[in-house]
């Protein structure tokens, strides 16, 4: 398409209203190079075809943007929300205009101004949309490998990961059980400061949270606390802006980021402080799982001063004592997944 050289194909998800009284139904978004064109998701049945020319912006300025093939009497209304479909359309919008209302000898300069308008715009704002679009549409494999590329550079700083088998098999029976089905969690030799999380549902815990710990819950807690605090995409857009512009374009013409790409990006990610979610959230979490607080708040504090809310709250304070998330006998080979 002429007005979107650096795109062959561009896509984002939207929601349709057929008429004013319909319900908002979920379509795909594809900008051609006159016409938007609304897809069934599920069939990539095309729905309804727009003239670009006829498209009106209903809410300039806001988001989401809502468009009307016609300005009188908007039937049909589209609502999208994804900054680089929005900005497409607009693009590709001025630029027929432009053909339209300068032809003749003009036409070649307006086109040139447009191309260097363009060329600014690609360098100013492509990158760091590119690099939000690719965090927010990366599928959960491509996720997954990233996490583990993370965690591979971790293991640089921190000795390669724990794999005992008696251990690694309590390690996945727990991890869905207390995070999410498909997480992964890893124990390093060395201290990483709690628990932290790496895109892709992919887990990293210090040995020293089982060794110094007299049951598995302080662990638990700190697991609990990393997938509370931080969300997938933006776990996903820290590493990929890490990673910059380049290995980005990679990653969404190619689907793998360059070997290199995240080289000492772990070591950076251990030197920050642990995020943590705020302690209303994480008590009901903990009183969900089934889970004392008061374990994780005296590995974060021993004296409890600075944690007192969490001891204080603790769901299982005052009640009957939660059932073990452990047998002594998985605890004990958690603890020596190190060993050997």
């Amino acid at each position: 398409m002429t007005a979107l050289t650096e795109f062959e194909r561009l896509e984002a998800q939207g929601s349709w209203r057929e008429t004013p009284e319909a319900r908002l139904r979920e379509v795909i978004v594809s900008v051609g190079d006159a016409t938007l064109t609304l897809s069934d998701p599920k069939s990539d049945r095309p729905l309804s075809h727009w003239s670009l020319p006829a498209v009106t912006r209903l809410n300039p300025g806001k988001i989401p943007a809502i468009y009307s093939p016609r300005a009188d009497g908007p039937d049909e209304t589209l609502e999208v929300d994804d900054p680089l479909m929005i900005d497409a359309i607009e693009r590709v919008q001025r630029a027929i205009a432009l053909r339209r209302a300068h032809p003749g000898r003009l036409r070649g300069v307006l086109m040139l101004i447009a191309a260097l308008a363009m060329a600014a715009a690609a360098v100013i704002w492509l990158p760091d949309a590119m690099t939000r679009h690719a965090a927010r549409i990366a599928p959960p494999a491509q996720a997954h490998a990233i996490g583990k590329a993370v965690l591979a550079d971790i293991t640089r700083s921190t000795g390669a990961t724990c794999e005992r088998s008696s251990g690694r098999a309590v390690l996945d029976w727990i991890a869905p059980r207390l995070i999410a089905e498909g997480a992964e969690i890893h124990v390093v030799p060395a201290p990483v400061n709690g628990a932290r999380r790496l895109p892709g549902q992919v887990y990293v815990l210090g040995n020293d949270m089982l060794l110094t710990a007299p049951g598995p819950e302080a662990a638990a807690g700190h697991l609990i606390a990393a997938q509370m605090a931080v969300t997938e995409r933006d776990l996903l857009l820290d590493a990929l802006e890490y990673a910059g512009t380049g290995a980005v374009l990679r990653l969404l013409t190619l689907g793998t980021l360059p070997e290199d790409a995240l080289r000492g990006y772990g070591e950076q990610l251990l030197q920050r402080s642990a995020p943590a979610p705020g302690d209303e959230r994480l008590l009901r979490a903990f009183e969900e799982k089934g889970i004392s607080s008061e374990p994780y708040a005296r590995s974060l504090d021993p004296t409890g001063r600075s944690v007192m809310p969490l001891i204080e709250a603790d769901p299982f304070r005052d009640g009957p004592p939660p059932k073990p998330l452990l047998t002594d006998q998985q605890w004990l080979a958690l603890q020596q997944i190190c060993a050997g």
